[in-house]
């Protein structure tokens, strides 16, 4: 590959080096971003804009990606948010890499996945372990609207990437480089993308494990064409507009500058890069529950719910404010999970991973929960109200990513026994800007990531809870301390369960028992990044996430979870957290943290 005659002609710091912000990528300059963008795609319930629901629904039934918005997205330069901004481009934060991104998911999650997040998967690879050349050789090909595709999913082995069917061997005669050879069956945006980052075993390893693999950076253009084929596309029920095909390598000759990092360290770097892209994506994908939500609201608002206006049905508000809560502890969640890779915490991959195990269920239970409330309208593809279907379909599949519940949860298993024993009930809370929505962080480190899990500084926010100062609760105040009372007292049961696990290996810790665990710590993540985020709002502009109701709501849902029950009599907020989702519904903003303002 000849990555070096593609150089960056902006000054060069080294990569991965934590900068401060400078003006081009600050708060105000992301946020006229995202206001740019929603601009540019225009009110999506105008039947006219070619960049509205109908535009996205006609793209979804010919399976086919909507090429407006892709020329929109072109235009603007999407790209440049996907390239560190120490090689031209603007990642600086994950946090606002995800909230940019937010805003094509809201749209089309299939738009958002096959443009984007694909992307930014492959990306972190070669930000985390590629040389010099390689770097500068990526980062240029997207900042001129080039594409990378990574070969990270495995269609026959459940989403396992190291069940890999590439493998890079040695040629069958005598002279000449080494040769790939193999097929996958799905690999987003392969027949598109001329960077390849291809996960390959490079030894025998039985298992699979240790040192058996390494990732390869591939320029398609300089791979001989003979050697390399295109898979059909694989048909899918949801993202039909994202094209899922596959490759084939027959014996192909690959240059010896391709390894991203050294030999055999392909799991290495994949971990690496999940502790970034795990909070990332899921964060990204929220903007699709958001079109859900919205829609399921204006379908109540205009016809009702069970013969009766939306306001007068309390079991549909309740509905409505439940999935709007789901959404604030998604966002929590996935804020401190972003946020905790800017601040280049030990633990980043483990609160990666739980993002990226508990947001798509929580977004799944949420959509399920609001499609009761469009009856038959929910199997329409077409239509005004069609969007709410396609949102149905896709949200599984961008939800499964690059790594499903069983891998984030394999992640999270061999850690619990250590953080039990010395960090749990134990740890000072985190900074506060792990929690704040629109602080400046030091530039990503990519090099960082991934290193062994320290202090679990979120969940002593969780601890901490126990003695804050509920005061700003209001009549609130008894309720919210006996939840943190309970929370706390279930962290206590984990820590006991947890340290009585045996030390053992990453795989013999893979088993129901210690997934059931982790399961529960994730729930308890959530409740403490709520807490977090409900905490450091005091004082703020904000009044809805500085008040109570939201976080109330939030704790008693994520304690029905984990079925600890809730006091009897408890005060439902609801009515409140329904006021602010009707507010944000009616002055077209977003349902996240952000309250961002939107087109329609």
């Amino acid at each position: 590959m000849a990555v070096t005659t593609l150089a960056v002609s902006h000054d060069q710091q080294p990569a991965g080096r934590p900068r401060v912000a400078d003006p081009l990528t600050s708060e105000a300059a992301a946020a006229a971003r995202v206001a740019d963008l929603e601009r540019r795609f225009g009110d999506p319930w105008d039947p006219a804009n070619p960049l509205g629901h109908a535009g996205i629904l006609d793209a979804d039934a010919r399976a086919v990606p909507q090429a407006e918005a892709e020329q929109l997205l072109d235009g603007l330069g999407l790209n440049a948010e996907f390239v560190p901004a120490a090689l031209g481009g603007r990642l600086v934060r994950a946090d606002t890499l995800a909230r940019v991104l937010r805003t094509v998911f809201r749209r089309d999650q299939a738009l958002g996945t096959g443009y984007g997040a694909f992307s930014v998967l492959a990306g972190a690879s070669v930000w985390a372990a590629g040389s010099r050349a390689q770097q500068r050789w990526a980062a240029r090909l997207l900042l001129d609207g080039g594409r990378l595709a990574v070969s990270f999913r495995e269609l026959a082995h459940g989403n396992a990437f190291l069940r890999d069917e590439f493998t890079l061997t040695p040629p069958r005669t005598s002279g000449g480089g080494r040769v790939l050879r193999g097929s996958k069956r799905v690999i987003i945006n392969a027949d598109r993308a001329r960077g390849l980052v291809i996960v390959c075993r490079t030894s025998a390893d039985a298992d699979g494990a240790g040192r058996a693999h390494s990732t390869l950076l591939l320029d398609r253009e300089h791979l001989p064409a003979p050697h390399v084929r295109d898979l059909q596309r694989y048909p899918m029920v949801g993202m039909r507009g994202c094209p899922m095909t596959g490759l084939e390598f027959t014996d192909c000759p690959v240059p010896e500058d391709s390894l991203l990092g050294e030999e055999g360290e392909g799991v290495e770097l994949a971990l690496r890069s999940f502790a970034f892209t795990r909070s990332v994506l899921p964060s990204m994908v929220l903007g699709g529950a958001d079109t859900a939500l919205r829609t399921a609201l204006r379908f109540a608002d205009l016809h009702g719910v069970g013969g009766r206006p939306v306001g007068r049905n309390p079991q549909a508000r309740r509905t409505l404010a439940g999935a709007f809560t789901d959404l604030l502890i998604c966002d929590s969640l996935a804020l401190a999970s972003t946020r905790a890779a800017g601040l280049a915490l030990g633990i980043t991959g483990v609160y990666a991973a739980a993002t990226k195990y508990l947001l798509p269920i929580l977004l799944h239970d949420a959509v399920h929960e609001l499609s009761v409330l469009l009856g038959s309208r929910i199997y329409v593809r077409d239509g005004e109200f069609g969007i709410f279907q396609k949102h149905v379909r896709d949200l599984p599949v961008t939800s499964l990513g690059h790594a499903g519940a069983a891998a984030a949860l394999s992640t999270i298993s061999p850690e619990l026994s250590a953080l039990a024993r010395r960090s749990w009930l134990t740890s000072a809370p985190g900074d506060a800007a792990l929690f704040t929505l629109r602080e400046d962080l030091p530039a990503l480190d990519f090099t960082r990531l991934g290193t062994p899990a320290a202090a679990d500084v979120l969940c002593a926010e969780l601890a901490a809870a126990q003695s804050l100062d509920t005061t700003a609760a209001g009549e609130h105040a008894a309720l919210l301390h006996t939840l943190a009372g309970r929370l706390t007292g279930e962290l206590r049961r984990l820590r006991e369960a947890c340290a009585a696990l045996a030390p053992l290996s990453r795989h013999s810790l893979a088993n129901p028992h210690t997934y059931a665990l982790a399961d529960r710590y994730t729930l308890l993540l959530a409740a403490a990044a709520c807490l977090g985020v409900w905490r450091h709002q005091q004082g703020s502009a904000d009044t809805f996430l500085a008040a109570p109701h939201w976080l109330i709501t939030a704790l008693l849902r994520i304690c029905t979870r984990l079925g600890l029950g809730t006091p009897a009599h408890a005060p439902g907020p609801e009515a409140e957290v329904f006021t602010e989702l009707t507010r944000r519904f009616t002055q077209a903003s977003s349902f996240d943290l952000y309250d961002t303002p939107l087109a329609a």
